[in-house]
Order: structure tokens, then C-alpha cells, then sequence
């Protein structure tokens, strides 16, 4: 999966994170914890903005998630992704949402012209990140996963 870039000054305040630097591992640990995110087995090092996960995902939708919830904390800038997973799948794209977007904005434009009813897709992908449709954030990354 690789590096993932993020807004370090948005994003979810974890105890011990600031703008300047990212929380330390045992509280970002803690943040996959509370999305029920499978934590165990990952090795989380942080070095002043960036974040470096490695070890085994069930899945590349698991991935995903585990970059984006450890991204997605204020104070991280990226997140070198280093799982292996179990059982890959096709790889989803990544949107920074912008001012003004909604799903439905994002759905017409990752999707095509006519295609905005596939919010509910980006908004279950995005899943437990986000407890509702309405609640996306300038700066926050989202999965946009392919159409089957």
C-alpha cells in the first residue's frame, strides 16, 4: 500500500498528539481499538509526524481502515503502510474531502455523472470512521472503493 499523506492539523485529538508531532503508538493503538480495528500483532512506530505500520491485516479493506484511522489523528502527516494482508482484493482510491463536499458530491465525482446514490457505498467503506453520512470533515481522508 505504501505512504499515505494526510493534513496533520485535522483530524481526530488523541491525548499526547499535537500539531507538531503524532500521538504515541500505544494511543494510536488505542484509537484502532475504538473503531474495532484489529490491533494485535501490529507494530506502530511513530517518528514525529509520520507513522510506520507493519505486520498482518486480514484484508486489504482492513488495510485500508488501519491507515485511515491512524491517519486521519491530528498531528500525523503520513502513514507508511507496511501490512501484508491475508486475502487481497482490489486496492480502493483515496479522497481528501474539500470544503463543501458531501458524499453525494464525491460519489458524482469519483463515480461519474448520475452515480451520487453510491454515497451509501463510500459511506459504508468508511465504516466505523464514520458514524453517519454527515459527519465528513475538510482535510479527512476517505476509502472510495471500486464499483464491482
Amino acid at each position: 500500500m505504501g505512504l499515505l499523506n494526510f493534513i496533520k492539523d485535522v483530524g481526530e485529538k488523541l491525548f499526547g498528539a499535537s500539531e507538531a508531532k503524532a500521538a504515541t503508538a500505544d494511543e494510536l493503538k488505542k484509537e484502532l481499538d475504538k473503531h474495532g480495528l484489529n490491533a494485535d500483532g501490529l507494530q506502530i512506530s511513530v517518528d514525529g509526524d509520520k507513522v510506520t505500520v507493519a505486520g498482518e491485516a486480514l484484508s486489504t479493506e482492513d488495510a485500508e481502515k488501519i491507515s485511515l484511522a491512524l491517519g486521519n489523528t491530528v498531528g500525523v502527516a503520513a502513514v507508511d503502510n507496511q501490512l501484508k494482508v491475508k486475502q487481497a482484493t482490489p486496492e480502493a482510491k483515496m479522497y481528501t474531502v474539500q470544503k463543501g463536499d458531501n458524499l453525494w458530491k464525491i460519489a458524482e465525482a469519483q463515480y461519474g455523472k448520475g452515480q451520487g446514490a453510491k454515497n451509501s457505498l463510500i459511506f459504508e467503506a468508511n465504516k466505523p470512521m464514520l458514524t453517519s453520512p454527515d459527519k465528513i470533515y475538510p482535510g479527512q481522508v476517505l476509502r472510495i472503493p471500486p464499483l464491482s
